[in-house]
């Protein structure tokens, strides 16, 4: 089912780094130290939301990135 808070996500097995990216922000935060089984289940929750808040929010650590700023157009 698809989210309404988090709109696209991806997973590195080799770091174990969650790139999740919400629907109102438009950020992307990397979660640090996600196990396999962890991203597994995520993957197939029912609400992803739900599992995200409950397994992964507050018990990883975290990295924001920084939106770059639009290109400036110099005439």
């Amino acid at each position: 089912m698809p989210s309404t808070s988090i709109r696209k996500t991806d997973y590195d097995p080799k770091t174990k780094i969650l790139s999740v990216w919400f629907v109102t922000s438009g950020k992307q935060y990397d979660y640090e130290g996600v196990p396999p089984e962890t991203y597994a289940a995520f993957r197939s929750a029912f609400s992803k939301g739900r599992f995200f808040n409950e397994h992964i929010r507050d018990h990883c650590p975290y990295r924001l990135h920084k939106a770059h700023p639009p290109a400036r157009i110099v005439s």
